[in-house]
């Protein structure tokens, strides 16, 4: 695959030097821009951090938006634009997520520069755009740049196909942050350390289960404490179901089955009825597209972001109040 390979790496050469050049054009938005995305392909946690981008950004006076692609969805000539509790089918189960979680408009569309525009039209009092992925969508201008990734680091550091990166390791060096999301205790297989980044470990948080068809929350370690009497499984339908299975064990909860679904799996048909268990943990994302599902033994589990950097946001914040005045 290295042959196919070298010509991943031309392609995304020629396309980043055409951008750089001017050949094409690049919106640059009235407002700064914060993208999040990642290099390896899969689920690395990008979206627990944007949704502790959105908060913290709120806390510190900021009023945020999000644009997104909008994975899975057939949207149109037109942007997508709404907030609170948003159809999955319509935006995609992410923004979805994001939306629910962080109580924040949303715009999704292919072309980010539109869903900038669609956004800002719709509620004009935003001052701060937070890109849920798109760091290889350059036709959109960006203040800061964060890379997600998890313990694989960058795998074989090789380009799609004979690897898992859509773009060079050396991509590293030119973005502004590097958060790693790992268990405490977990060491990266394979990490490259940038030149030019920040690094910073983070490490997704559980704390209670809520369920579905209640809203009932209840502390995970009760759940803990009463396998000796309740069979308990788990569903993942999520870039990594490996990560979700692994939180769950780390505080004490040995699911059995564990039903690892694709990544953005819609539910359509409920994956379920062969799951045996009196309880069935899933995470938020799959949460957030099984809220009107009939099986009464559902609950999803939202994990927040926790970062080695307690001065992370302060950074982020003092860096776009600099470009706001200088736009």
């Amino acid at each position: 695959m290295r042959p196919l390979a070298a010509l991943t790496a031309r392609h995304v050469a020629r396309r980043r030097a055409q951008y750089a050049a001017g050949e094409k054009p690049v919106y640059r938005a009235p407002v700064p821009v914060i993208v999040i995305g990642n290099i390896f392909v899969g689920g690395t946690g990008k979206t627990p951090v944007v949704i502790a981008t959105v908060q913290a950004l709120r806390a510190r006076g900021w009023t945020p938006g999000v644009i997104s692609r909008g994975y899975g969805v057939k949207v149109g000539a037109e942007p997508r634009v709404g907030a609170g509790e948003l159809d999955p089918a319509a935006f995609g189960d992410e923004p979805a997520l994001i939306a629910h979680t962080a109580q924040v408009p949303i715009a999704v569309h292919p072309r980010r520069a539109l869903a900038v525009e669609a956004l800002l039209k719709a509620y004009p009092r935003t001052n701060v755009i937070v890109s849920d992925d798109g760091l290889q969508h350059l036709a959109l201008a960006r203040d800061i740049e964060i890379v997600v990734q998890d313990g694989r680091g960058v795998g074989n550091g090789r380009l799609l196909p004979a690897g898992p990166l859509r773009e060079p390791a050396s991509r590293l060096d030119h973005v502004h942050y590097v958060i790693t999301n790992r268990a405490r205790a977990e060491r990266p297989s394979t990490e490259r350390a940038s030149r030019g980044a920040h690094h910073v470990d983070m490490w997704l948080q559980p704390d209670m289960a809520r369920h579905l068809a209640t809203g009932v929350e209840r502390p995970l370690t009760d759940f803990a404490g009463a396998q000796q009497t309740r069979r308990i499984a788990a569903a993942a339908g999520i870039g990594n179901p490996e990560r979700f299975f692994s939180t769950l064990r780390a505080v004490g909860i040995n699911p059995d089955p564990c039903l690892a679904l694709p990544d953005h799996y819609d539910y359509r048909q409920s994956p379920f009825d062969s799951v045996p268990g009196e309880v069935i943990f899933i995470t938020a994302k799959d949460g957030i597209k099984c809220r009107r599902a009939p099986d009464t033994r559902l609950w999803e589990v939202p994990v927040q972001a926790r970062f080695s950097d307690p001065n992370l946001f302060d950074r982020i914040d003092v860096a776009l109040r600099g470009r706001a005045t200088s736009r």
